[in-house]
C-alpha cells in the first residue's frame, strides 16, 4: 500500500445537485496532488467515474475493486493503477478497506450507506481505529446524522458512535481533516 491511500464511497449516479460532482471532481484531484492514492469501487459511471478521473487527470495513483457482477453494470474502469475484480461485494468491501488508511463517504445511495456502516461497525466493535469522514455537502448526510442520534436516544447504541465519524460541509475542510488524521 502506497504511504497514504483514502478509500472514497460514493454513489454511481451523480445525483440531482451539480455540486456532488463538482466535489468529487474536486476530492479526486485533491487526493492525487496529495500524493494519496485513491481507493474505490472501480466503476467509471457517477461519482465513482467523476473522481477516479479527475484522479488520475491530476498524476494521482488509482486502486479499483469491483465485483465481476458489476463489471458491466458499472463499467468497471480498468485503466486504473491497480484494477482489481473480486467474485463478491464482500470481498470488494474487504479488499478496499484493508488498502486504506483513511474513509470519505460522499453523497450516495444504498452501496454507499450500506459502505459506510459497514467500516463505522467494525470501527464500534474496535476492528480498527481509521478515520471516517461524510462529504455534507448542502446537508446531504443530516438524515443519517439524525437517524444515528435516534439509534444512540432509543438505547440502540452508546454515544461514542457518533465519536468514531466525522461531518465535514466541504471539501477543504475534508482535507483539512484528512491531513490531520494521517499525519
Amino acid at each position: 500500500m502506497p504511504e497514504r491511500a483514502v478509500c472514497v464511497f460514493c454513489g454511481a449516479r451523480t445525483g440531482a445537485n451539480p455540486a456532488y460532482a463538482a466535489a468529487a471532481e474536486a476530492v479526486g484531484t485533491r487526493l492525487a496532488q496529495a500524493g494519496w492514492q485513491l481507493v474505490y469501487g472501480a466503476g467509471d459511471i457517477g461519482l465513482m467515474g467523476l473522481t477516479a478521473r479527475a484522479a488520475q487527470a491530476a498524476g494521482g495513483a488509482t486502486f479499483g475493486v469491483i465485483p465481476e457482477h458489476l463489471v458491466r453494470r458499472e463499467e468497471g474502469k480498468r485503466d486504473l493503477t491497480s484494477y482489481v475484480v473480486t467474485e463478491t461485494m464482500h470481498e470488494r468491501k474487504k479488499v478496499m478497506f484493508m488498502n486504506a488508511n483513511a474513509f470519505v463517504v460522499l453523497p450516495g445511495g444504498a452501496g454507499s450507506l450500506d459502505e459506510f456502516f459497514e467500516v463505522l461497525t467494525w470501527r464500534q466493535l474496535g476492528l480498527h481505529e481509521k478515520p471516517i469522514l461524510l462529504l455534507d455537502l448542502d446537508g446531504y448526510w443530516q438524515p443519517l446524522a439524525a437517524l444515528i442520534d435516534h439509534l444512540i436516544a432509543q438505547g440502540f447504541a452508546d454515544a461514542s458512535l457518533r465519536d468514531y465519524y466525522h461531518l465535514v460541509t466541504d471539501v477543504d475542510a475534508l482535507f483539512n481533516a484528512l491531513r490531520a488524521a494521517l499525519s
